[in-house]
């Protein structure tokens, strides 16, 4: 009984000298609450590792709750960028205007915009892609790997895992963000709706690039 009493009050003492820098650490990492990223710290005895993925599987349940929630709000933002020569339009849609208001909603979308100019992304997820576009990529990596003489065997192995890289890089959502190569850009927005309560949805968007031919030739 007496071991009992020290153990729990060593883990009491421990939960309560959860340094600052630490819990700011958390914070940056995952952009929780501060007294839930105390907490998470608490549950984890201080470790790091452990406390992020509390965090990240407790935001992701959050995500998950409001992901069917109707997003009419919001705003579209622009972006213009090297001295002209690459243009974004972004649509980022709400449940609410007070959250479209929002510094932090705001600061989000502009990110986007910039994440957008720099890595080119075609659409906004999976969902958007036509099936004839991973068709029609697929055919191009599979006469690839076909000239490069691969046996048999290894052949679809190689064209899906080329196909799924050449989809992460096209799609914003599953793009890494420009930032923090730790993350993706899913990871961020999931992080946004967590910490605003709302459900959050990048609708769509225009990038232009000068001397850029789309895909209607124009």
């Amino acid at each position: 009984m007496q071991r009992m009493k020290i153990r729990k009050s060593k883990i009491h003492k421990m939960s309560q000298d959860i340094p600052a820098s630490l819990v700011k650490e958390i914070r940056d990492k995952t952009s929780a609450p501060l007294l839930d990223c105390k907490k998470a710290l608490e549950e984890t005895d201080g470790n790091i590792e452990k406390a992020v993925e509390i965090l990240k599987i407790k935001g992701l349940s959050k995500v998950d709750k409001k992901s069917g929630r109707d997003t009419s709000e919001g705003l579209i933002f622009s972006y213009i960028h090297a001295g002209g020569k690459i243009g974004v339009m972004l649509e980022v849609n709400c449940e609410t205007d007070f959250v479209a208001r929002n510094d932090e909603f705001q600061d989000f979308s502009k990110e986007i915009c910039m994440q957008i100019a720099a890595s080119a992304p075609k659409f906004v997820s999976s969902d958007n892609i036509p099936g004839n576009y991973v068709e029609d990529e697929r055919r191009i990596i599979q006469a690839q790997v076909d000239e490069q003489g691969k046996k048999p065997e290894f052949t679809e192995k190689i064209v899906e895992g080329k196909l799924n890289k050449i989809l992460e890089e096209v799609c914003l959502l599953d793009q890494v963000y420009i930032r923090d190569s730790k993350l993706k850009v899913r990871d961020l927005l999931n992080s946004l709706i967590a910490k605003l309560g709302e459900n959050i949805n990048i609708a769509r968007f225009v990038r232009y690039q000068i001397g850029e031919v789309d895909q209607n030739g124009e």
